[in-house]
């Protein structure tokens, strides 16, 4: 079996762009879903702001089930990386099918609470009496294809992992290619409005989650999908990786929630609304930078976990530096396009001038320190990468916490639109704390590495350091 990329072998500073570079472009596509979706429904006639702002409440509830994805993909993935790189075919293949099953679970089990609790949580996360009638038509028809959207993330890592970065960026292109074809159809054409956005999305999701079963299923990945050899240590030990970057996905969904409640207080009656839509596209555009910024970390875990199995150390090493370079390089250029090019991202969603306004000062103000933002996501999926669960956990919760701190205070200082400061302080803020940390640590965990057996990889707790 012919491999993609050699993660034992290939020259490192290659073997990055070779799965960096696919990551981040699927992850690009991956925006599409919302992007698109937003786009379109911010220009239906008469509706298109209230529309905006109803789907943008609906944001943290897809982001959070999405985070459940990472709890087995991104969580077992790293783990997959490690094993192989022990050599350890029979624990490889148990990581694959006990995070196939928990993928299972999750996906029924959140589609029926999700479905019995949707109200609440619209009411809860910033909706208006104007602005529910669009969220919870939008929302009700996603939840249907929840299974879809956690197979088609979920179990879209253990192909990257593997090595195949552009098997694992076609499923993402799939879905996206065919979101993008069915949204003007379901909206315009057959006038379904929100639904008809919600249910391009549940189709495309559908196809890429086909997509990848099909391969994790087929002959083209040595480690397959199977059934049996379930664990429950198994699943602790994916659970473990897979807590931050759940917790980072699921702390994101609380402080959009924050924000737009904050917005809605702050605005009141007569600019809340506005200001959650202007949110909401500034969020969008968040994502064209975090997105692909998690896919150049995150597709790049393969390379740190098979390495550090390995004990390939020099290798670990030489993979942080490439992983680095390549996010700051990716960083800048996003930083330079949201100084320069904001308003007309803007006018993709509004042709409002005052909507437009806000949204490009917001977007302005919000990309001031994303280049510091690359080092915190490189450490910070470098140790997740590495099985070090307990230290990515704590820099990622460091950062959360802080954003909804500075959130709270800065508005009550300087008003409603301050909010939009939140960013640029905890981007810089915890960028240096994460640096910090990784000078000081990295180190003593590779070092400690080398004094480990075989299948204790994972197992490097935060106190131990």
């Amino acid at each position: 079996m012919k491999l993609e990329n050699d993660l034992g072998r290939d020259r490192i500073k290659t073997l990055v762009l070779r799965l960096a570079v696919p990551s981040m472009l699927a992850q690009f596509v991956s925006v599409l879903y919302s992007i698109v979706d937003r786009m379109y429904i911010g220009n239906i006639p008469q509706v298109g702001e209230l529309a905006l702002a109803g789907v943008g409440v609906c944001g943290p509830i897809v982001t959070l089930i999405s985070s459940f994805s990472a709890l087995a993909g991104f969580g077992g993935a790293p783990l997959l990386s490690i094993r192989m790189g022990e050599k350890n075919q029979r624990a490889a293949s148990q990581v694959v099918a006990n995070s196939f099953l928990m993928l299972t679970v999750l996906g029924v089990a959140l589609t029926a609470l999700s479905f019995a609790l949707k109200n609440h949580l619209l009411r809860w996360f910033g909706a208006s009496e104007a602005i529910f009638p669009y969220g919870n038509r939008y929302i009700s028809i996603y939840l249907a294809g929840t299974v879809f959207a956690l197979f088609a993330s979920g179990m879209n890592q253990f192909i990257i992992c593997q090595g195949f970065a552009k098997v694992g960026m076609k499923s993402v292109m799939l879905g996206a290619v065919l979101n993008l074809v069915l949204d003007p159809i379901f909206i315009f054409a057959f006038h379904m409005g929100v639904a008809g956005a919600a249910l391009a999305t549940v189709i495309s999701q559908a196809a890429s989650a086909l997509f990848v079963l099909g391969v994790l299923f087929g002959k083209k990945v040595p480690v397959k999908i199977t059934f049996g050899g379930y664990s429950w240590g198994v699943c602790r030990q994916i659970l473990k990786l897979g807590f931050s970057p759940f917790i980072i996905i699921a702390f994101d969904n609380i402080l959009i929630i924050t924000m737009n409640m904050v917005l809605q207080a702050y605005g009141g009656t007569a600019r809340g609304d506005m200001m959650v839509t202007c949110a909401t596209i500034m969020q969008s555009f968040m994502l064209m930078v975090t997105m692909p910024l998690g896919g150049i970390t995150a597709g790049t875990q393969s390379i740190l976990g098979y390495n550090y199995g390995a004990k390939h150390i020099k290798r670990v090493r030489q993979a942080e530096k490439e992983i680095l370079k390549t996010a700051v390089a990716f960083t800048l250029i996003m930083m330079i396009l949201a100084q320069t090019s904001g308003r007309y991202f803007a006018l993709i969603f509004t042709r409002n001038p005052e909507y437009v306004a806000m949204s490009a000062k917001a977007i302005r103000i919000s990309t001031l320190m994303i280049v510091p933002l690359a080092f915190q996501y490189t450490f910070v999926d470098g140790f997740t990468g590495m099985g070090i669960a307990g230290v990515a956990l704590t820099l990622s919760f460091f950062r959360k916490a802080l954003f909804f701190l500075v959130v709270l205070i800065l508005p009550r200082w300087f008003g409603a639109e301050a909010v939009f400061w939140t960013e640029p302080v905890i981007d810089l803020t915890a960028a240096a704390v994460s640096t910090v940390f990784y000078l000081t640590y990295s180190g003593r965990i590779l070092k400690k590495r080398l004094l480990q057996g075989k299948g204790d990889s994972v197992r490097t707790p935060l106190k131990a350091l």
